[in-house]
């Protein structure tokens, strides 16, 4: 019994890194770039050999890659999304992918964690300048949050797979797990600015949803509030321009 609760356990923490994408020139960019970890190809039988779908043939050929063919009802199953996936998806093994219970091991850290973020385009550019700043992770919830998408893809501009993006069920989950941090909520009636905080070993910035900000459940959870001074009566940012901000303060 010991023996098969460590390969099951070993089997979810592989699935748990497998991330599963959809869309022709997608899944041809992905082939492209020989340093992402390839898991399986999947492909309608109903597609017609020309054009990306072509392509996207020859470049699996090259690589070794298996195909699994599938009629259309059950490519929309793993793809999850039947009006865009094009008849083809991919599942890849992101080593940059991870729970975000992995954090507890981690002496050092600042992080941006995202509160019910649902605009993919933002959460694309948030990982682009996260990626490039100072910032050393994401904490991404899968429950009520933007899902890693081809539309965060395209938005995060190749930057996707350069920066740990750490899961967990709920923000909450996470947070409870990581009260020996400096949590802040970016929050409009914060007192202290985003550049009078104290540096700590351990720090994560809670960044809110577009319309309605950090949720009171998630603010319960951080030790402080923080805002972004702003001239002439603005009012606040988009999200993801708050995340480029604050990956670059360090």
């Amino acid at each position: 019994m010991a023996e098969d609760s460590k390969e099951y356990q070993k089997k979810k923490a592989f699935f748990e890194k497998v991330i599963t994408l959809y869309g022709r020139n997608v899944v041809v960019e992905i082939l492209q770039d020989k340093n992402i970890e390839i898991h399986k190809l999947h492909m309608a039988n109903s597609n017609k050999p020309d054009g990306a779908i072509k392509k996207i043939l020859l470049l699996a050929k090259e690589r070794g890659i298996e195909i699994t063919r599938h009629d259309k009802n059950a490519l929309s199953r793993i793809s999850k999304n039947a009006k865009q996936d094009q008849g083809v998806a991919i599942d890849i093994v992101s080593k940059t992918y991870m729970h975000a219970r992995e954090l507890q091991k981690c002496s050092r850290y600042c992080l941006i964690a995202l509160d019910g973020i649902h605009n993919p385009q933002n959460l694309g550019m948030i990982i682009r300048s996260c990626a490039a700043g100072n910032i050393d992770g994401i904490i991404l919830p899968k429950k009520n949050s933007a899902k890693i998408s081809p539309l965060v893809v395209k938005a995060s501009a190749g930057t996707l797979f350069k920066i740990p993006i750490y899961f967990c069920n709920t923000l909450t989950e996470a947070l409870t797990d990581l009260q020996d941090a400096d949590i802040y909520a970016l929050s409009l009636d914060a007192t202290e600015t985003i550049y009078e905080r104290k540096e700590s070993n351990k720090t994560v910035f809670v960044l809110g949803n577009e319309s309605e900000g950090v949720s009171q459940e998630v603010e319960q959870l951080c030790n402080k509030k923080l805002i972004i001074p702003m001239q002439r009566d603005v009012e606040s940012l988009n999200v993801a321009v708050t995340a480029a901000l604050l990956a670059f303060i360090k």
